[in-house]
């Protein structure tokens, strides 16, 4: 019985030193805690929309790990290893590609020694109507090079005999209104020489108030030059987005902006049936028209003061609002029927903005066909780069300040459009439109925005100048040259 006592005990001394051992061997490549995070949340599946898009899974391990996907054809991974020294947190950028066909999934699994943990990776599809003539908003926003905005012309917002130097005869007087702001007549030959520059987008920003009556009835001889203008754009080979420009913004001091469309909660009663009016007048006379004419609802809408700043008095009505208002836009064009039906349809954030908070209560509207909602924004940042102001704040260099701005709005427009909304996304406007940084500056800026487009599979339309349509010169052909390379 003694022999037998100590030939176990020792027995029992053995095991537990082969077990040291082998926890002591494999501490290195064996994780006794791995969590795979976004945020403070640990996750089993990532959801994405159809759209090429990344997102970012955070790994916890206190040990070296290996990731691997099931299947690499449309999702990859930045990195397949982790090699730490205790406690450490690491990240893997998980990115697919744009999905036009079904729903797809894919599994990750992250390994350390015998633990593992796994993450199911979702993509959304495209779905298809074999009847639908239009492309896709994505196929559109891919098709795309560079924009330009056909400011300062059909936007003019001037009110009649306002002014001694603006007497139109009338809404029907399109030619003084669409010179009042220091522009020429548009013509064929201008939109030519953009669109031969390799512009292959023109905004037509349309201010529509002082060409409409008391009962929202648009002018008929300014709803027939409107044409005209969007006919030259077409007829160039561009697509082309009309719009409802100066009817929403600032009044910055002047009697005569109207702006009659806002975001307060209180007069949306009122600017609703106008506005849905306005765009079923808009969308029935362009019902025939094909596929390279897109429909912007709003510009920059604001709040019932009509400033610029901050959203901080913006109630829970008052974004409800804006939603209200964009969804008004998409049935109003939707019903008119046509080519209308499918038409890609632009919408954007309160005042166009990427600021957090707008992005954030910006909601997808509902739509009868998928796939035909485009998102927008205006980005004119650093602000005090690409704009005249008091000088004391000018930016005079783009350094990697400025590029650290612009990063982080396109990380942000990227993931809420995108990453949330499932749409791709334009900006709208943009571009260093002030005269205070150099040439060379300002060259700076075209090129970083130009990649940051590429980078992210989508454009802008630069803010008019450029080119001086008086002449028919490129007065800045540095920056052309700069957006299209």
């Amino acid at each position: 019985m003694k022999q037998k006592k100590i030939f176990s005990i020792i027995l029992l001394i053995v095991a537990a030193l082969g077990f040291q051992s082998c926890s002591d061997s494999d501490s290195s490549d064996t994780a006794k805690v791995m969590r795979l995070f976004q945020g403070n949340t640990e996750v089993t599946e990532l959801n994405f929309s159809l759209g090429a898009s990344s997102q970012m899974l955070g790994v916890f391990s206190d040990a070296n790990w290996e990731a691997s996907l099931s299947e690499e054809s449309w999702c990859t991974i930045s990195n397949h290893a982790g090699f730490v020294d205790g406690d450490s947190i690491q990240y893997i950028k998980i990115s697919v590609a744009k999905n036009p066909e079904s729903a797809r999934s894919v599994v990750l699994t992250v390994k350390a020694g015998g633990t593992s943990r796994t993450v199911t990776i979702n993509q959304n599809g495209t779905e298809t109507d074999p009847d639908d003539p239009f492309i896709s908003a994505f196929t559109f926003v891919e098709d795309l090079k560079m924009g330009y905005n056909l400011g300062n012309t059909l936007d003019a917002s001037h009110e009649a005999n306002k002014y001694d130097w603006f007497t139109p005869s009338g809404p029907g007087d399109w030619q003084t209104y669409e010179t009042c702001w220091g522009q020429p007549i548009t013509t064929q030959e201008i939109i030519d020489d953009i669109a031969a520059k390799g512009f292959d987008i023109i905004r037509v920003p349309v201010t529509w108030f002082p060409h409409m009556d008391a009962n929202g009835n648009v002018d008929e001889a300014w709803m027939n030059r409107v044409e005209e203008v969007v006919k030259y754009v077409l007829n160039s080979g561009c697509y082309c987005i009309l719009n409802v420009q100066h009817d929403t913004g600032a009044k910055d001091g002047r009697e005569d902006n109207i702006a009659w469309i806002s975001l307060a909660a209180d007069e949306y009663d009122t600017t609703s049936p106008l506005f849905k009016k306005l765009w079923t007048q808009i969308a029935n006379r362009f019902k025939g028209y094909n596929d390279k004419l897109l429909f912007e609802g709003m510009n920059e809408v604001l709040y019932k003061n009509r400033e610029f700043g901050s959203f901080e008095n913006y109630s829970a009505d008052d974004w409800a609002t804006l939603n209200k208002l964009q969804q008004d836009f998409v049935d109003a064009v939707r019903a008119t029927g046509g080519n209308n039906e499918y038409r890609n349809l632009v919408f954007a954030t309160a005042a166009a903005t990427s600021d957090v908070t707008a992005l954030s209560q910006l909601k997808l509207p509902e739509d009868i066909h998928p796939n035909h909602l485009v998102g927008s924004v205006h980005s004119y940042d650093p602000y005090w780069f690409c704009n005249d102001g008091d000088a004391i704040y000018h930016i005079d260099y783009f350094d990697t300040d400025c590029q650290t701005e612009i990063d982080a709005i396109f990380n942000r427009v990227d993931a809420h459009f995108l990453g949330k909304l499932g749409v791709p996304y334009i900006f709208g406007e943009f571009g260093a439109i002030g005269t205070h940084p150099d040439m060379a500056e300002r060259v700076k800026y075209a090129q970083y925005m130009a990649k940051k487009f590429k980078e992210y599979g989508t454009t802008g339309l630069w803010w008019m100048g450029l080119y001086d349509r008086q002449k028919r010169e490129w007065n800045e052909s540095e920056i052309v040259d700069a957006l299209m390379k």
